[in-house]
This record gives C-alpha cells, structure tokens and sequence, in this order.
C-alpha cells in the first residue's frame, strides 16, 4: 500500500529538510572549522564528558553508530590527533576513547559557529511555539520507535 498523497508530501519534506539541513551544517563546520559532522559528532559527547573520556560502546550509543564506523572514525580522528584510544582499567575487553588537548581545541573553536549556523539555519526559522510543538512531535514519534540496536553492535 502507498502512502496518500498528504502524507508522501510530507514524508518527502521531512526527508528533503533533514537531508538539505545536514548537507549545509557539513558545508559550514568544513569551511569554517575544518572538522567533519561526523568528527563534530564525536567531539561534541567527549568534550561534555567527564575528564573527556568515555567508553567507547558509551559514546558509539550517543551517537547511534555501529561499531564497524565508530572505529573507523576514531581511527581517522587519532591520526589527526583529535582523540586517543585507551584501554578500559575497570574491564579489560573495553576500550576507552579521550579528547585530546588538540581535540578540545577544535571542538572549543569549531562550537560558537555551528550553534550559530543551526540557530540560522533551523531555529531562526521557527517561532517559539512552533520550536515547542515541532519538539513534542518529535519526542512522541522518538519514543514510539521500535528499539532497534542490535546486541552485537550495541556492545565492545
């Protein structure tokens, strides 16, 4: 069965903002910051993190990767020197990923510009009301999704 015509309308918006949104923040934070979204989106949890440090299937969650692309990431981001793996003291099969000073540098620079960019290009372009509504929308569509992280990607 299709979807009518109202709701293919605005599924396709949906996808068409989320997509148009996403591109134009990567536009920006790589041309302002040098830093990727993907590099931003590891930054950001580890430098709210205490010590900047967390777990690595801790920060895989806060993001919602696979491990298969978290690692993939972070490997690329300690050859910049952005972050550095460690091993986990309190279990010997984790592994733990830390901001370094190089880091926290770069997510400390590249951070007034893009919550400018997403107050622009998102906020600036709601009204108050309209930012509480679109968030009670998308909290009740949030917590009715089926959960589904797979054990074996959720987990070290």
């Amino acid at each position: 069965m299709w979807l009518d015509e109202r709701e293919a309308r605005l599924w396709q918006a949906y996808r068409d903002t989320h997509r148009e949104l996403m591109r134009a923040l990567e536009a920006r934070m790589i041309g302002n910051s040098g830093l990727s979204g993907a590099d931003y989106a590891l930054l950001h949890p580890l430098s709210e993190a205490e010590n900047g440090v967390l777990r690595t299937r801790d920060l895989g969650r806060s993001v919602g990767w696979e491990r298969s692309r978290l690692s993939h990431q972070v490997s690329r981001m300690e050859k910049r020197g952005l972050v550095c793996r460690e091993e986990c003291a309190a279990d010997a099969r984790g592994s733990m990923v830390r901001l370094t000073d190089l880091g926290r540098k770069a997510i400390d620079a590249a951070a007034p510009d893009h919550v400018d960019a997403v107050r622009s290009y998102f906020f600036d372009r709601l009204t108050p009301s309209e930012q509480l509504q679109l968030t009670t929308l998308l909290d009740r569509i949030a917590t009715q999704l089926p959960n589904t992280c797979n054990p074996a990607e959720c987990a070290e």
